[in-house]
């Protein structure tokens, strides 16, 4: 993905890339976002914490087909890698720990397991920081590397104090090492919504390429109500981005193939939100499962029915309504929201537009009354 996605607002900066005729920027976006590619690197000891960090991470729990076992079926020394179950190009890769030998090349360690072909890497400990692990993190630095983390993972045996001190200690190693910023992330491996691992992710989403953090954003569980409204807005300029390629696919449209185009990239979307925001019935199943609460209490709180299934047939439907809807659409917010070249075909972006972006609406407003309800115990 080029460059030119960092640091903009997405919407924004697909807008420009349209107005600038780069289609196929906008087109690589679009799929990125839909795959969710993204390779991130879990560096540190073989334990129960890493593990719970593993599955967590995907919204897995030990029980769950997929989850990352126990016991490492790998060789001490060897990556072992772990895909997303509902989102395959999202990818975990579990490193070996930092030796703690001296001397140490932080070179060595990262030309072994190819450390610079990953998104992000999360450094984790569970009691002070190694110096290895700086020298480690300084020369990914060095090579321009900014998406390396330390992350602190706490377990049902720390207290507030004990970690603090942990901390506490840890940053003192960055500094004495020459860190400038130096920070350390408290994680709760099994709850990721608790501690800093929000503040993780708002960190991440301002170091990554903007479309490589969305995408990211997608692929990871939906733990708070923060996070349902960041996935929204990500999917409205998603389905902008969509729409604006079907409605300027052609100079002369041709409204068979629009629509089966339109309908065909409105399901991929939809299937994606159901997934990204949990409403399927699997993820509130496990989310219920996790919060010790049951599954029924969750699921009816569902309300539309993409929440509860993705079908072309209704799909069809909410976009044949907003074909319907076209003669009152406000035909000055089309013409603001429309890229220039694709302004003589805004009938099929205007439909499909006003039909996903309803739809995302309902699904995550299904979204947040789940989470609401998970996070404050079903009350």
């Amino acid at each position: 993905m080029a460059d030119v996605f960092k640091g903009l607002n997405l919407i924004e900066t697909l807008k420009e890339s349209m107005e600038s005729n780069k289609l196929s920027d906008v087109k690589e976006a679009v799929e990125d976002l839909l795959i969710s590619r993204i390779n991130l690197a879990v560096v540190g000891d073989r334990g129960e914490k890493k593990v719970s960090l593993m599955n967590s991470l995907r919204g897995l729990g030990p029980e769950d087909e997929g989850s990352a076992p126990s016991q490492s079926p790998v060789e001490p020394e060897e990556i072992d890698g772990y895909p997303h179950p509902k989102h395959p190009d999202f990818r975990l890769w579990d490193l070996p720990p930092v030796p703690a030998t001296s001397p140490f090349e932080p070179e060595g360690y990262m030309n072994r397991y190819k450390f610079l072909r990953y998104n992000a890497v999360f450094m984790t400990f569970t009691q002070i920081i190694q110096p290895n692990s700086v020298d480690v993190f300084l020369e990914a630095l060095s090579l321009q590397r900014q998406t390396v983390y330390f992350l602190l993972l706490a377990s049902v045996k720390d207290t507030d104090k004990s970690l603090e001190e942990k901390k506490k200690a840890s940053l003192e190693v960055l500094k004495s090492q020459g860190v400038k910023q130096p920070k350390v992330y408290q994680v709760k491996p099994s709850n990721l919504e608790k501690f800093d691992f929000p503040d993780l992710l708002a960190c991440m989403a301002a170091d990554l390429p903007e479309i490589r953090a969305h995408a990211l954003l997608l692929a990871l569980p939906t733990l708070t109500l923060t996070m349902v409204t960041q996935k929204k807005e990500a999917f409205k300029a998603l389905i902008w981005a969509a729409a604006s390629l079907s409605g300027g696919m052609s100079a002369i449209p041709v409204p068979l193939v629009a629509s089966m185009v339109d309908s065909s990239i409105a399901v991929r979307i939809l299937t994606k939100a159901q997934l990204s925001l949990c409403v399927d019935d699997e993820s509130v199943e496990r989310m219920a499962r996790q919060q010790h609460l049951e599954p029924a209490r969750l699921k009816e709180l569902r309300t539309c029915v993409l929440s509860v299934e993705v079908t072309k047939v209704e799909v069809k439907k909410r976009l044949a309504a907003a074909e319907k809807d076209l003669a009152t659409a406000s035909s000055k917010l089309v013409e603001m929201a429309l890229p220039r070249h694709a302004r003589s075909a805004s009938r099929s972006f205007t439909a499909m537009l006003q039909a996903l972006n309803g739809a995302i609406d309902e699904m995550a407003a299904d979204a947040e009354k789940i989470v609401a309800a998970a996070l404050g115990g079903g009350k």
